[in-house]
């Protein structure tokens, strides 16, 4: 496998490289965390998802969720996804991903919760 190497300040206090999955973990995180059109010269990054995050929770809504989680992770050439389901909750979105890093054949299941009080996105156990 090819070795991936970042930096990450956030909850690190001496050891601020990041390496393979776990930078990869955290870019996608940063994708669903900015809104599109934010980043300056990039429209096209982040997502549109949190408009989807306060609309009623069709059939609709969550085909539209997931054609945006798969634009969003098609954007990293790291990243191919096998599987996504979203699961609506009282105070947001659940999305589970299972992630394939694409020099490897090893599979990882993601979830990422996209809570509405805090507009923010993160990983759950």
């Amino acid at each position: 496998m090819a070795t991936f190497v970042g930096f990450n300040t956030i909850n690190q206090y001496k050891k601020f490289t990041v390496v393979d999955f776990e930078l990869i973990k955290i870019d996608l995180l940063n994708a669903f965390n900015i809104l599109q059109g934010q980043l300056p010269g990039r429209p096209e990054y982040g997502t549109s998802l949190w408009t989807y995050v306060f609309e009623n929770q069709t059939q609709d809504t969550t085909d539209a969720i997931i054609q945006e989680v798969q634009r969003v992770c098609a954007q990293d050439p790291r990243l191919s996804i096998a599987e996504i389901d979203v699961f609506p909750q009282a105070n947001g979105i659940l999305i589970q991903l299972l992630v394939q890093v694409v020099p490897s054949t090893d599979v990882e299941r993601l979830a990422l919760f996209f809570d509405q009080s805090q507009r923010r996105a993160s990983y759950v156990s």
